[in-house]
């Protein structure tokens, strides 16, 4: 083989390998964070008795093993999954940029779709949506991407700075916080996630929709910071073999420094010190996983089962982010078959694990079975439809 053809056989690999990273990290951006909200839906109180139980122990004998699997994915996967929005940003800008079209020219139109996604999963599935949130980062971030990357560079040390800013008055806070004066508000009379209706739980998000949405407003300068990284690292080659210098110093600090000290202060230290890992070293984590997987890729020739399934689902990322909160909804809610109420604390980590093995298989055959068929999953065939009726020349 002449060095020209090798040449041409590499750049098709590589572009091969990126595609093919992409879906995949995505997809494990999906059922990831299915592995943080898969004990709010296992709580008999839900996301209420979940924030509680953070600082206490049941005393079930599953603590240990609970605490190692609630941190495994605790922020990693929602650190991961805001970075990827940041490379998809990015993408439609270069997208953009070869059609000739401006930027962000007619992007708000899709981040007002994204904030009504968010609005109907807030409002009828789970409390804990991220759409919303990412549909008004990306807005902000979409206007900051046609700046210049120093400007870029300034605003994501800006945003940081901010955060860091945010989670040391938190620590202060915590720290001089009376002892025993804190709240606990597990004992929910009415209970609408054991006892409630489907319509019971909806209302009770709207009566808690400020308290509910905290977390996007905090979280808000971190995202802006992620997803301004996300692009920056897709334009830097972190999919391409000459990107191979930043995917190592990825995964040295993700893996070698993040994930250890992430692993010890959530799993030994646990209680409120969760805040702090999940929003403090879990975003380096994901940042490592990140470069595992477009490493993994690139050296791969072809996708393999595992990749083809996770690949899948990163396809069909909004149709099964939704769908996976609407399955362990049925099965945990009292509106649906009522088993998270039914089941003894004693058995409750077995129990989360047999359901969240069991939504991710659900999961994971949807989007096989529907790409089969069709080239977009449900969800995303419908955004794109009402997209192209508002901006049909865009």
């Amino acid at each position: 083989m002449s060095e020209s053809t090798q040449q041409i056989a590499s750049d098709v690999a590589n572009r091969h390998g990126r595609l093919i990273a992409l879906d995949v990290l995505r997809g494990i951006a999906i059922l990831g964070t299915l592995g943080t909200n898969v004990w709010i839906f296992t709580d008999p109180a839900g996301l209420i008795g979940y924030l509680d139980n953070l600082s206490a122990s049941a005393g079930t004998g599953w603590e240990w093993t609970e605490r190692v699997l609630q941190q495994l994915a605790q922020g990693k996967f929602l650190g991961l999954l805001t970075v990827m929005f940041g490379i998809g940003l990015a993408i439609q800008q270069d997208s953009a940029r070869r059609g000739g079209r401006r930027w962000p020219g007619k992007y708000p139109i899709r981040a007002g779709l994204l904030v009504l996604d968010g609005l109907v999963n807030f409002l009828l599935v789970a409390e804990f949506d991220v759409l919303m949130g990412y549909a008004c980062t990306g807005l902000v971030v979409a206007y900051l991407l046609a700046t210049s990357e120093r400007a870029q560079r300034r605003w994501v040390i800006a945003a940081t700075a901010v955060h860091v800013t945010l989670l040391t008055l938190i620590a202060a806070a915590l720290a001089y916080e009376p002892e025993g004066g804190r709240a606990t508000t597990t004992d929910l009379d009415p209970n609408p996630y054991a006892d409630g209706s489907f319509w019971d739980l909806v209302l009770f998000r709207i009566d808690n929709a400020i308290a509910f949405r905290v977390e996007a407003i905090f979280v808000f300068p971190m995202s802006v910071a992620l997803f301004l990284v996300g692009a920056h690292l897709y334009r830097a080659g972190v999919f391409r073999a000459e990107g191979a210098r930043i995917r190592r110093r990825l995964m040295v600090i993700g893996f070698g420094v993040a994930a250890p000290l992430d692993f010890t202060v959530g799993v030994f230290g646990g209680g409120d010190l969760v805040l702090f890992t999940r929003y403090g070293t879990a975003p380096f984590v994901a940042l490592g996983i990140l470069a595992v997987v477009a490493q993994f890729y690139l050296r791969r020739p072809t996708v393999g089962f595992a990749g083809a399934r996770l690949s899948e689902v990163g396809r069909t990322a909004l149709s099964c982010y939704i769908l996976q909160n609407l399955i362990a909804g049925i099965l945990c809610y009292g509106w649906g078959f009522g088993w998270a109420a039914r089941v003894p604390d004693t058995a409750r980590v077995p129990f989360t694990i047999g359901i969240y093995l069991l939504v991710v298989a659900l999961i994971v055959g949807f989007a096989h079975l529907w790409l089969r068929r069709f080239e977009r999953g449900p969800v995303e065939w419908l955004w794109q439809r009402t997209y192209r009726l508002l901006a049909p020349t865009g």
